[in-house]
């Protein structure tokens, strides 16, 4: 808890200063207030609206929209600021062509397939486990959370190396060690558990808690490392599914795959009046993603929009 307030503290403390500063160059606060409606339909999505405030690390998104205009009002008084401006227009001409969402060229999931085109490799998911990407490893876990898989680059100038320091790392008593290759290429497979150091009331000394499965893959002059781990007496209803995605590695060559690129943000002017839905339409956007760009304009569906209006829309899609 001590660390959650700190956390919001300096999110506080940004909206404090952002609203000085803002006003001082002559913006609007106002519209920074506004912006906090879209954070709560994000949350509303995520399910986050329903934590507690006090057990969130970033203040309530409608609690900071009315602190914010509170404190616009105070430096516009204090300023006696006139003829604000908002600068909606130029900041979208800014953001014009921007990457929007996640760039595939990074990694993405298919039909519980884990490609990486810049790396050009592929691997499956175990069907129904929840992911997440980052630069630094892609984490795989059920929904029960009794289990976890993740790739991540290894250390070392060659498979054994790596395998050995990632040994010491986790000070894992070794069960086996097999060199071997997968789909051609060298690797190195380590079973290995984590054991209680001192004995409990319950628990003897050397009691494995935690097993783990590892592959060193060494692919296209880089090593990687695929872990899984899961409570010692759980090893064997998972070990199939971590062999599945450690044999599954291999080289990425489907050139639909390889060639994917990211959706990028196209602004364009709306010629007439007509309601958000209707100018989405109008510009291409399907359907079922109404909503995420009503979000994204941090506007809703059934607004009235002015001819001369720019919309958030994508590039490449034909109205």
């Amino acid at each position: 808890l001590l660390l959650l307030k700190f956390g919001r503290d300096a999110e506080s403390q940004s909206d404090e200063l952002g609203v000085e500063y803002s006003s001082k160059i002559g913006y609007d606060a106002h519209e920074m207030a506004e912006f906090f409606n879209t954070l709560a339909r994000k949350s509303s999505e995520a399910g986050a609206d329903q934590i507690p405030e006090f057990l969130s690390t970033h203040p309530n998104p409608l609690n900071r929209k009315e602190r914010v205009h509170e404190l616009a009002d105070e430096w516009q008084t204090q300023l006696n600021a006139q003829d604000l401006e908002v600068g909606r227009n130029s900041y979208l001409e800014m953001i014009d062509g921007i990457v929007y969402g996640e760039d595939p060229r990074q990694g993405f999931v298919e039909d519980w397939t884990f490609y990486h085109p810049q790396l050009k490799f592929e691997m499956p998911v175990p069907n129904g486990w929840r992911y997440q990407n980052s630069p630094q490893q892609f984490q795989m876990a059920p929904a029960d959370g009794k289990a976890l898989m993740f790739l991540a680059l290894a250390s070392g100038s060659n498979p054994q190396e790596a395998a050995g320091g990632l040994v010491e790392q986790y000070q894992l008593q070794v069960l086996s060690s097999t060199n071997k290759t997968v789909n051609g290429n060298s690797a190195v497979e380590i079973i290995g558990q984590q054991v209680t150091q001192e004995a409990t009331a319950d628990t003897p000394a050397g009691t494995p808690t935690v097993k783990v499965k590892i592959t060193i893959i060494e692919y296209d002059g880089l090593l990687y490392q695929l872990t899984g781990a899961c409570g010692a007496s759980d090893f064997n209803s998972y070990v199939s599914q971590f062999d599945a995605t450690m044999e599954g590695f291999k080289l990425l060559n489907n050139q639909d795959k390889l060639g994917r690129l990211p959706e990028r943000l196209d602004i364009r002017t709306i010629n007439q009046g007509m309601t958000l839905q209707q100018a989405l339409s109008a510009n291409g956007i399907p359907a079922e993603r109404f909503d995420e760009f009503a979000v994204l304009n941090g506007m809703l569906l059934t607004d009235n929009l002015e001819s001369g209006t720019l919309l958030k829309v994508l590039e490449g899609v034909q109205p």
